[in-house]
């Protein structure tokens, strides 16, 4: 029996006694950890699929040990500014086994039906697409790039306004799969300047700034 499940962030496939790497947790070393977004269970032959998750099926874990990714080096650049800086990165990840996968709640996938030509029907009026709310340009944030903010739009923080509301450990928690040694301390506070049309303050504590570090 296996199962894919949400956890930290990431999907993983995951059976009874593998050993998992994930993203850090809260959770001390030898306590228990459950997840509950199982999105399928497979039972030999029987497959149930979530919509997007399964009612009532958890994946029961063991907290290991904590403990540090391979270091991997950063180099950036800024052209025409004599900016360099290289740095070491090492993503924190937690060790865990899988002890149990409870499938209870969960529903089986029903079998597709024969597919039957629908009766013709009058095509009813099309619904005036809604308008998307503009996403603002988070690269004037220093210390978000590219990737960075499309990872950020991607999460629905796409906005200054919704940056700012966005808790600093919450944002390194949505950018933890982009390469870097990224500090966040400052993001909220100068999404917040950015989105009260704060310019001048913001430009003036930006030129202080170093890759969003003070």
């Amino acid at each position: 029996m296996y199962a894919i499940v949400e956890m930290a962030g990431q999907q993983f496939k995951v059976a009874k006694d593998q050993k998992v790497y994930v993203h850090r947790l809260q959770t001390e070393e030898g306590k228990k950890v459950t997840f509950d977004n199982v999105l399928l269970l497979a039972d030999g032959t029987n497959i149930t699929v979530g919509a997007p998750a399964i009612d009532g099926a958890t994946v029961e874990a063991k907290v290991v040990k904590h403990l540090r990714g391979d270091k991997v080096i950063v180099f950036k650049k800024k052209r025409r500014k004599g900016y360099r800086v290289k740095n070491g990165h090492r993503q924190a990840l937690t060790e865990i086994v899988i002890e149990s996968i409870v499938a209870k709640g969960g529903k089986k996938a029903a079998a597709p039906k024969k597919e039957e030509k629908p009766a013709k029907k009058e095509a009813a009026p099309k619904a005036a697409p809604k308008k998307a709310a503009k996403a603002d340009d988070l690269k004037k944030i220093e210390g978000i790039g590219p990737k960075i903010a499309e990872t950020l739009i991607a999460a629905g923080v796409s906005t200054f306004a919704e940056l700012a509301k966005t808790d600093a450990a919450k944002i390194s928690e949505i950018i933890a799969d982009v390469r870097g040694n990224h500090v966040t301390d400052t993001w909220p506070a100068q999404a917040k300047l950015a989105a009260e049309g704060k310019w001048d303050e913001l430009k003036k504590w930006q030129d202080e700034l170093d890759g969003g570090k003070a």
